[in-house]
């Protein structure tokens, strides 16, 4: 089971607030990202959807890059003795998700916004996983499992 929980920083006059994706859409793609199995059974998330200027204090804060991004990741780290007690918490951690840079990178790239939308949701979930795509063996990794997933919920390629 899923525990989403879902924060819109958006005025409420923000058209974008009208193209996000449903609640129900992303706890189905954040489900299919997942690749622990011991958090199939239950899982817990924050998703932020945020303004490019938020986007950009938190990617220039965390990131040092001073422009907003599509998505950014805060995986949570359970304490250790938690985990040495096989008591480790459900908790996966928090996206940060920017509307306004994931329906420009739609429109750029010819692709339906909600289709967007699940592969920043699915790329996401695997960082707070511990993927990554530094280097060009971690990139293919991640980007064959983003492929895999996305085309199990019957979204195409993203790439």
């Amino acid at each position: 089971m899923i525990t989403l929980d879902w924060q819109v920083g958006l005025e409420n006059e923000d058209p974008l607030r009208s193209a996000l994706p449903s609640t129900t859409d992303v706890e189905d793609w954040v489900a299919a990202s997942l690749r622990d199995p011991w958090r199939l059974g239950e899982t817990e998330l924050t998703v932020r959807v945020v303004t490019p200027e938020e986007s950009q204090t938190l990617n220039q804060a965390y990131r040092d890059k001073d422009r907003p991004t599509n998505v950014l990741s805060f995986p949570f780290e359970n304490p250790p003795a938690l985990v040495d007690l096989g008591e480790a918490l459900p908790y996966l951690g928090d996206l940060v998700i920017c509307a306004e840079v994931v329906a420009q990178e739609a429109e750029e790239q010819n692709k339906p916004l909600v289709a967007h939308w699940a592969h920043m949701v699915v790329h996401g979930c695997l960082h707070l996983q511990g993927f990554d795509h530094l280097d060009p063996e971690e990139a293919k990794e991640m980007e064959a499992i983003e492929v895999a997933v996305l085309n199990d919920l019957g979204w195409p390629n993203p790439y």
